[in-house]
C-alpha cells in the first residue's frame, strides 16, 4: 500500500498507527500525505527502510501488537528529522512556480512552508520571516538533518530557502532548475550565499 490508494486496508493500518500514536489525523482510508508520514516514522522506529510504502515487512509489523508496543514511540529529533527530509522528497521533480505552496507547485519558501507545516511546524510563510523562528545554526557542520538552510540570492538578505537532508544535501525548490531538486550545500553558487541555518526540531 502507497500514497494515493484507499480502502479497507488503508483504513485498518492507519487505525493501528493511530492506536500507537503515529497518526493524528482522522481514519478515513484514504492513504494521503499524514498516512505516509505516520508510515515512515513508524518505519525509522522499527529499524525499516523509511520510503513510506506498507509492504510486506512493514504490514506484518504493524499488524502484529506485541511488535508495535516494544518498539520504541518517543519521538527524537532525529526520527522527526528524518519523517520530514523522507516527506520532503517525495516532491522532487514538482514544479517550481512563484508564490506556490502546495503539490502542484512550491515556490522555494512555499516549499518548505507546505513540508514543515504538514510535519506539525508552524512557520511563516516568506523565507525573510522563516530565517528569525527557531533556533540559529552558524556553522554548516553543525547541521542536523530537518534544519532550514538559507541563503542571499537574487535580493538582499535571506531570500532562499531549503532543508537539509543529511550527506552535505539540501532539498529545495529552484527557480533555475524550475522544480523541486537536491543540491550540494558545496555548489559554489550556494557556498558563496549561505547565510545560515534556523533548528525547529529539537
Amino acid at each position: 500500500m502507497k500514497q494515493g490508494m484507499n480502502g479497507t486496508d488503508v483504513r485498518l493500518i492507519q487505525q493501528k498507527l493511530k492506536d500507537y500514536n503515529y497518526l493524528e489525523d482522522q481514519v478515513d482510508g484514504v492513504f494521503g500525505p499524514a498516512t505516509r508520514s505516520a508510515v515512515v516514522a513508524f518505519q525509522i522506529d522499527a529499524g525499516l527502510e523509511a520510503d513510506g510504502i506498507v509492504g510486506a515487512k512493514t504490514l506484518q509489523m504493524i499488524m502484529d501488537d506485541r511488535t508495535m508496543s516494544s518498539i520504541s514511540r518517543s519521538r527524537s529529533d532525529y526520527r522527526i528529522g528524518y519523517q520530514v527530509a523522507a516527506f520532503a522528497k517525495q516532491f522532487l521533480g514538482v514544479p517550481y512556480v512563484w508564490a506556490g505552496r502546495s503539490p502542484g507547485g512550491f515556490d522555494c519558501s512555499g516549499f518548505v512552508y507546505y513540508v514543515m507545516q504538514t510535519n506539525g511546524f508552524n512557520v511563516p510563510r516568506m523565507a525573510d520571516e522563516q530565517f528569525v523562528v527557531g533556533m540559529a545554526i552558524n556553522r554548516q557542520q553543525d547541521l542536523q538533518i530537518g534544519d532550514l538552510v538559507f541563503f542571499e540570492t537574487y535580493e538582499p538578505g535571506p531570500s532562499h530557502v531549503g532543508i537539509y537532508i543529511g550527506n552535505g544535501q539540501f532539498i529545495h525548490a529552484s527557480s533555475s532548475a524550475s522544480e523541486v531538486v537536491i543540491t550540494p550545500m558545496s555548489k559554489p553558487y550556494y557556498q558563496a550565499r549561505y547565510l545560515g541555518a534556523r533548528r525547529l526540531i529539537r
